[in-house]
Formats: C-alpha cells, sequence, structure tokens
C-alpha cells in the first residue's frame, strides 16, 4: 500500500503531518507491518519530535539556524553552490544532517508512536514550497 502525502510549507520550520499518516494507517486494516515514509526534494528532511510543547518547534528551528546559517551570513561566505537562492545550499546541508526517511513500526492497527512523537516535514527552504511524501506500507 502506497500514498503521497503533500505538504505547502510557507517558509523554513517544521510542520506536523501525523493525524494525516494516522488515517493513512488506519484506513489499511493491517495488524501489523511497517511504515516508510521518504521524502522527494533534497532541501527538506523527516522528523519525528515532540508534538506536546510548540517551544520544541521553536528551539529546533533556532538550533538549526545557529548550526547552518543561511548564505547571507559571513559564515557562509565559503559556499560554492550559491546559483539559487542563498538558502538553498544551507538547505541541502540541513537536509544532509537531518534524515529523508522514517520507518515507523505498526502495531495493532496503530503507529507505534510514544505518547508526545509526531510526524513532522522540516523544510529547510525559507521560502514556500509544495513537498511531497511517499508512504509505503510492508507486511
Amino acid at each position: 500500500m502506497q500514498t503521497i502525502f503533500q505538504i505547502h510549507t510557507t517558509g523554513s520550520g517544521l510542520y506536523e503531518f501525523t493525524a494525516d499518516v494516522v488515517a493513512f494507517v488506519g484506513e489499511q486494516n493491517m495488524e501489523g507491518g511497517l511504515l516508510t515514509l521518504f521524502v522527494q526534494h533534497t532541501s527538506c528532511s523527516l522528523l519525528i519530535s515532540e508534538n506536546a510543547d510548540p517551544d520544541v518547534k521553536a528551539d529546533m528551528d533556532e538550533f538549526f539556524a545557529r548550526l547552518v546559517p543561511d548564505g547571507h551570513h559571513k559564515d557562509m561566505a565559503w559556499l560554492r553552490h550559491t546559483c539559487e537562492e542563498p538558502d538553498d545550499m544551507p538547505a541541502h546541508i540541513k537536509a544532509a544532517l537531518t534524515p529523508v526517511s522514517l520507518s515507523i513500526p505498526i502495531v495493532n492497527g496503530c503507529l507505534g508512536l510514544g505518547t508526545w512523537q509526531g510526524i513532522y516535514l522540516f523544510e529547510h527552504r525559507i521560502v514556500a514550497h509544495d513537498r511531497r511524501i511517499i508512504g509505503h506500507i510492508s507486511r
């Protein structure tokens, strides 16, 4: 079973799509299996993170902005891939540091996520994008 999750982003940050994934898994009526999620882009990634406190999202955004500043920052003057916007190569670096695929077990017909875990697209570009994530369930 496969599906495509489409997420419209409005800039860098974490976009939760747990509810969409839970609905897809529930429609399959499977007791057990493995869900694989794979993002089809090179400047965003996937993340499982806490979804209860919005400060987690804010802190994650701030940490990655400090770890890999956008291309306008003086510390990033060494970048060679500058033919696109100044945030493009830093976005590729952030995507290289974070997963582009996730594997989540299906247990008793439900995702095996913990109580506070949510599934996020982590957009690393500053401008809006339409992102595609393949969801595949294996028995």
